[in-house]
C-alpha cells in the first residue's frame, strides 16, 4: 500500500473515532502483519489531538498469543475522552467486542527519567496508586471476532471506554493470584478470573508496557495510567444494564452499558 493510501485512511479511522462512527473495515494488508497495524496505530494516534491519560496492554493472554502465533502483547494510547468514572454509562453498538476486567496502575511522572529498562524488582518505586477498572472493547469498523493483534492494534487498540474504581495506595501484594469475578446479576451472567491469566500476572504486564514505551521514547511529562489487561478474557455483553467488576483485595468498579 503506498503512503497516500495509508495516510487517507488513517484519516478515515480518525474521524470515526472523534465522531463515534462505523466505517468500513481496514484491508487485510493493514491488519494482517502486526508491524505494519502497530505503524499505522502510531500514525492515527499521531492526528488525534487530544490529552493523553495513560496507555493500555493489549493481548496479555499467554492462550491467545499462541493460538494467533504472535510473539508478544502490545500497547496503544488511552484518551482522557475514553477515561471514565466507575459507575458510568457506555453506550456500544454492532463492533463492540465485549467487556473486561483489569488492574490498573498509576506510575509516578518520574519514570520517564529513568536510566536502563524496568524490571520486576526496579517497578516498585514508580507505582503510586492501583485501582480495579473495567475496559469496553470494540472496533470503528463493521467488523467483528479477532483474527491477528494487528485488527485489534490498528484500531486503536480496540478501545472503547474505561472505568475506574476507588484508587488505593500502591502496596506490595501476590497480585499474580487474585480472583476475580464480573456480572450482570439482570441477566444471570457471571463470569470469573484470575489475575494469574494477565501475561503471567499485572505488575510483569505493566513492565512490559513501561519498557516499550522507552524503547519508543515516550513522555508524557506526567503522572499517567497503565492498563494491564483483561483478567477474565473478553466477556460478551449479553445485555444493557449494570455490570460489576470485583478483584479480590482491589475492590470493585460499574459499568452501565446502554
Amino acid at each position: 500500500m503506498n503512503n497516500k493510501s495509508f495516510n487517507k485512511l488513517s484519516d478515515k479511522l480518525v474521524k470515526a473515532f472523534l465522531k463515534n462512527k462505523i466505517i468500513k473495515p481496514l484491508p487485510k494488508n493493514i491488519t494482517k502483519k502486526f508491524e505494519v497495524s502497530n505503524k499505522f496505530r502510531k500514525l492515527c494516534e499521531s492526528k488525534v489531538n487530544q490529552p493523553v491519560v495513560g496507555f493500555k496492554a493489549a493481548g496479555t493472554g499467554i492462550p491467545l498469543i499462541k493460538k494467533l502465533k504472535e510473539k508478544e502483547p502490545f500497547y496503544a494510547s488511552v484518551y482522557q475522552r475514553n477515561f471514565l468514572k466507575s459507575g458510568k454509562s457506555v453506550k456500544i453498538n454492532k463492533s463492540t467486542l465485549g467487556i473486561e476486567l483489569e488492574v490498573c496502575y498509576k506510575i509516578k511522572k518520574a519514570f520517564f527519567g529513568s536510566k536502563g529498562k524496568i524490571s520486576m524488582k526496579s517497578i516498585s518505586k514508580y507505582i503510586s496508586q492501583m485501582a480495579p477498572c473495567i475496559e469496553v472493547v470494540g472496533y470503528r469498523q463493521r467488523k467483528k471476532g479477532i483474527t491477528s493483534f494487528g485488527d485489534l492494534c490498528s484500531d486503536f487498540g480496540a478501545n472503547v471506554k474505561f472505568l475506574l474504581g476507588t484508587k488505593k495506595k500502591y502496596r506490595k501484594i501476590k497480585i499474580e493470584n487474585l480472583k476475580t469475578q464480573i456480572s450482570n446479576k439482570k441477566l444471570n451472567q457471571i463470569v470469573n478470573g484470575n489475575t494469574n491469566t494477565v501475561y503471567k500476572n499485572p505488575l510483569n504486564s505493566l513492565r512490559f508496557v513501561l519498557n516499550k514505551l522507552k524503547k519508543d521514547k515516550i513522555n508524557l511529562g506526567k503522572n499517567f495510567y497503565v492498563f494491564t489487561g483483561s483478567t477474565v478474557g473478553v466477556v460478551p455483553i449479553l445485555g444493557k444494564g449494570l455490570y460489576n467488576g470485583k478483584i479480590e483485595k482491589l475492590g470493585s468498579v460499574k459499568a452501565i452499558i446502554n
